[in-house]
C-alpha cells in the first residue's frame, strides 16, 4: 500500500472509532473516502474544489471541540489556503491535522499549481506547528494515530517518495549510522539517497520523520566534526535557521541541500525533479564531496 491509500485507510478507521474525529477534504483522494462518508456523512465532509472553505470548516469543527483531518493537495492547502490556516487555526489557537498530499514534485503533469516545495517553509512561520514528513506506509499510519490522538496543530506531508526503511516516530533523530566525519541530517523520505550518497564515507546519518520540532539536542548528542550535511526533500535551507539555533555555540560548516527555487519547467517524472535538483543519490554525493574537499 503506498504512503496516500495508507492515510486514506487510516483516517478511515479512526473516524469509525472515534466520535470526535472528522474528515474535511476537497475532492483530492474522493476515491478513497466513499465508503467512511457513506457511514459518518455528519463527520465527513467533501467541501468541493473551495481550499479556504476547507480548512475554515475544520477550524469551525476544532473550536467546537472535534478533532478535524483537513486533507487536499499540500499546494492548494498551505499555499492557496495560508490565511486561513494563519486565522482559522493559529489565531484561534486550535488544533487539528493538516494533510498534504503532492510534495514538492509528485505530480509533475499538473504543473507548477500542483507542485509546493515552499509548503515546509510557509509553515515554519506559525508559531507552534508541528510538521511531519513519513517517508513511507507504516510511519503513515503511525504518526497520523499519534497526532490525531494528541492536541495542537500539526502538518502531515503524505508523498510518494518514500524509504525502505521504517522508524518510530518520537520526535528524536534515529543514528542510522555513525562515523567520525561529518553529520549528515535527512529529513524525511530522503533517507535511502542519502544512505547511498554516503556509503564508503565515514559520516554519521541521522534521520527523522520529524521537521518540527526539530532535535537539537540529538543533534549536538552525536556532532563529532565541525561538518554538517542537511538534506530536506522541500525549500533547500528551510531548516538551516534550526540547525543554526541548535548549534549556536558550536563553530560548524553547513551545508544545505533541498529544492532549488529556480522553476524547472518541464513536467518529466518525479524522479528526474528529484535529479535536477541534485536530491538523488548521484547529486547528494557530487555535493558531499565538493563541501567536504573545501
Amino acid at each position: 500500500m503506498d504512503a496516500r491509500q495508507q492515510f486514506a485507510r487510516t483516517t478511515a478507521d479512526l473516524v469509525d472509532t472515534d466520535d470526535s474525529v472528522a474528515l474535511v477534504y476537497a475532492e483530492i483522494s474522493a476515491q478513497y473516502f466513499g465508503d467512511v462518508e457513506a457511514r459518518h456523512p455528519d463527520r465527513v465532509v467533501n467541501v468541493g474544489i473551495r481550499e479556504q472553505l476547507l480548512v475554515n470548516v475544520g477550524a469551525g469543527m476544532a473550536l467546537t471541540g472535534m478533532r478535524p483531518v483537513v486533507h487536499t493537495f499540500s499546494s492548494f492547502l498551505v499555499e492557496r489556503a495560508f490565511e486561513q490556516v494563519k486565522l482559522g487555526f493559529g489565531h484561534q489557537d486550535v488544533g487539528g491535522v493538516l494533510v498534504g498530499a503532492g510534495g514538492s514534485f509528485d505530480i509533475p503533469g499538473g504543473g507548477r499549481t500542483h507542485q509546493a516545495p515552499g509548503d515546509v517553509a510557509l509553515l515554519d512561520t506559525l508559531p507552534g506547528v508541528h510538521v511531519h514528513a513519513p517517508s513511507n506506509a507504516v510511519e503513515v499510519d503511525a504518526i497520523l494515530r499519534t497526532v490525531v490522538a494528541g492536541d495542537g496543530l500539526h502538518y502531515v506531508r503524505v508523498v510518494g517518495q518514500t524509504n525502505t526503511a521504517a522508524y518510530p516516530a518520537h520526535g528524536r533523530f534515529h543514528v542510522v549510522r555513525r562515523g567520525a566525519g561529518a553529520t549528515v541530517i535527512a529529513l524525511g523520505p530522503v533517507l535511502d539517497d542519502v544512505l547511498a550518497a554516503t556509503a564508503g564515507l565515514d559520516v554519521t546519518v541521522l534521520y527523522s520523520s520529524t521537521v518540527r520540532p526539530f532535535d537539537g539536542r540529538g543533534l549536538r548528542a552525536v556532532l563529532g566534526s565541525p561538518d554538517v550535511v542537511l538534506v530536506e526533500p522541500w525549500l533547500a535551507g528551510t531548516s538551516s535557521r534550526v540547525v543554526a539555533e541548535a548549534l549556536r555555540d558550536v563553530p560548524h560548516r553547513l551545508l544545505a541541500l533541498g529544492v532549488g527555487r529556480e522553476e524547472h519547467r518541464h513536467y518529466g517524472t518525479s524522479r528526474e525533479h528529484v535529479r535536477a535538483h541534485g536530491l538523488d543519490a548521484a547529486g547528494i554525493r557530487r555535493s558531499l564531496d565538493g563541501f567536504l574537499a573545501a
